[in-house]
């Protein structure tokens, strides 16, 4: 069972495609986060899903919304999956401690090795307010994404 609306979303700090250490406090006080887990760089429904936010990304990324994508591929990984579809929001690598934060938030598949379809809309006081887990082949709506941010 993953992480419930209200309560406090695990603080973290992981390394983007760019080498760049990213924490969620960095947005306290600042924006609202989008934080999206997905099971691997490369593959199908994971390649689809984040295309779409990057086809909608002035919806996810703007003065009030930082988006955040984490998986557990390494930061090189991800670094040329971001340049191959034109990524330019943070990828983080839950790479090392290997699914550390997928399983602070209580979406990492110890059989498969990666993070479920987890999303978390997090206020800016650091509170999740909506949440969805999907399995692995089940990609998500981003239409529920933005009913939820619209909410906050």
């Amino acid at each position: 069972m993953a992480i419930v609306p209200g309560s406090k979303a695990p603080d973290f700090t992981l390394r983007n495609q760019h080498g760049e250490s990213v924490s969620l406090s960095d947005f306290r006080g600042e924006k609202n986060v989008v934080l999206l887990f997905y099971p691997f760089a490369f593959t199908g429904t994971c390649t689809g899903e984040l295309c779409a936010l990057r086809d909608r990304l002035p919806t996810f990324v703007n003065d009030d919304v930082q988006l955040l994508a984490v998986s557990n591929d390494a930061p090189f990984s991800l670094r040329v999956f971001a340049e191959q579809e034109g990524l330019e929001y943070p990828l983080l690598s839950d790479f090392w401690p290997h699914g550390e934060v997928s399983r602070a938030y209580e979406v990492f598949d110890e059989a498969k090795g990666c993070a479920l379809r987890g999303t978390f809309i997090i206020d800016k006081e650091g509170v999740v307010r909506w949440t969805v887990v999907n399995g692995l082949p089940d990609a998500r709506d981003l239409d529920e994404y933005v009913t939820a941010l619209q909410a906050l």
